[in-house]
């Protein structure tokens, strides 16, 4: 029987042999992708003694068309109670209202940590010479920068007050015909994500932890965040980690933890990309950064993400492709991002063996050339199959 993960007393998951976890199929192509996640997690699990015990919730276009809501409380409450989720890509509602579901779900359940694994397999077209260099691992703050949503239209009464009010009070002239944002950069919020990517860092036996911003231009929000982490290095990590200023790029035996400014790294992960490993980083960034590292592995198509409470233990882990509607049904569609997300969510159950399982299945699966149309069309000598045919070859494989 099914039971829901819960937490000890010391913080750390318990985990049933059938957990409950609350699945979106997703809207556009999730119905495709996700029957296809499915059938691999659970032969996955299966060969280890687990099972998922699935239970559907309702967020995107399925659930408005059911109950006149895009992210129904019930859902909200099933990822609170059980801890752990996965989800498909949802519609953004165009107009008033939420203005991302994925946003949404992360901050009502604070879940502080967008977790997005990059890593090339074998046979899969890429756009760098050597996309092998690339495997680092990008921990994106989740909750506040220019996503916190504070924001104010051109022309709106609360625009102009304000602007007014920094006229005023600040001397700062801003045009009237502006709209504002507000980019809030908190300690709290900083060091909490920048503790998660020397914990696991230090837990995986990686390398390096990297601090990216642009606290060159922004001083006391991207700045900060660079100074911050730091200050958390000396604090609470001397015994494990050292920053580059205090051993000049020798570490030692201990975690090497430096920093690099945002449009310098991007250049650079590209020119010498194997000399990153962990990235800790603002919200923003994390976003272009993340994506930029999925296109020289092949694209978002096969790039996971994983949205994680580290202390509570709350996680959602999702495809970080979008919807693609007009080949919604077809059976057509790459199920590589949201199967690696089912990796990340065994990982995070304490699944291992059934983890690295499916990475190895779907590491044959790809070398022997049996790839979905989106990979068949830049290579050669392939078979190109079916979403539902590409995951039944995984499951063969493992």
């Amino acid at each position: 029987m099914a039971e829901p993960v819960t937490v000890s007393d010391d913080g750390s998951l318990v985990v049933p042999d059938e957990p409950v976890v609350p699945y979106i199929e997703g809207d556009g192509t999730g119905v495709d992708i996700w029957p296809a996640t499915r059938l691999v997690l659970d032969a996955a699990a299966a060969r280890h003694g687990h099972k998922v015990g699935w239970v559907e919730v309702l967020a995107g276009a399925k659930a408005h068309a059911e109950c006149g809501e895009w992210l129904p409380t019930e859902t909200i409450e099933a990822f609170r109670r059980y801890r752990v989720g996965i989800k498909g890509p949802l519609t953004t509602p165009v107009g008033g209202g939420i203005r991302s579901l994925n946003v949404a779900l992360r901050q009502i359940l604070d879940l502080y940590v967008c977790l997005r694994p990059v890593r090339w397999f074998a046979g899969v077209p890429s756009p760098v010479k050597h996309p092998e260099k690339v495997d680092m691992v990008v921990f994106r703050e989740n909750t506040e920068d220019v996503y916190a949503g504070f924001e104010l239209a051109e022309g709106s009464p609360e625009a102009k007050k304000l602007i007014e009010y920094l006229a005023d009070e600040l001397g700062w002239e801003v045009r009237a015909d502006s709209g504002l944002g507000l980019k809030p950069i908190s300690t709290t919020g900083s060091k909490r994500l920048q503790r998660a990517a020397l914990d696991y860092a230090l837990s995986r036996g990686r390398r390096s932890v990297t601090l990216v911003h642009k606290g060159n231009i922004m001083k006391f929000t991207e700045g900060a965040f660079k100074a911050w982490g730091y200050e958390l290095v000396a604090e609470e990590f001397a015994d494990r980690a050292v920053g580059w200023d205090d051993c000049g790029g020798e570490p030692g035996d201990k975690l090497l933890v430096k920093d690099v400014i945002a449009d310098a790294f991007l250049q650079q992960v590209l020119t010498r990309p194997d000399e990153y490993d962990v990235i800790a980083t603002t919200n923003l960034n994390g976003d272009y950064i993340s994506d930029a590292l999925a296109a020289q592995v092949g694209g978002i198509g096969i790039a996971p993400g994983a949205n994680v409470n580290s202390v509570t233990g709350h996680g959602i882990f999702e495809a970080t492709h979008g919807t693609a509607p007009r080949y919604a049904g077809m059976d057509k569609v790459n199920p590589g991002s949201l199967l690696l997300s089912g990796v990340l969510l065994f990982e995070h159950l304490g699944w291992q063996e059934a983890a690295d399982d499916v990475v190895r299945a779907l590491e044959a699966t790809i070398a022997e050339g049996v790839v979905t149309y989106d990979f068949a069309r830049l290579m050669h000598d392939v078979t190109e199959v079916k979403t539902s045919e590409f995951a039944a070859a995984v499951v063969d494989h493992l």
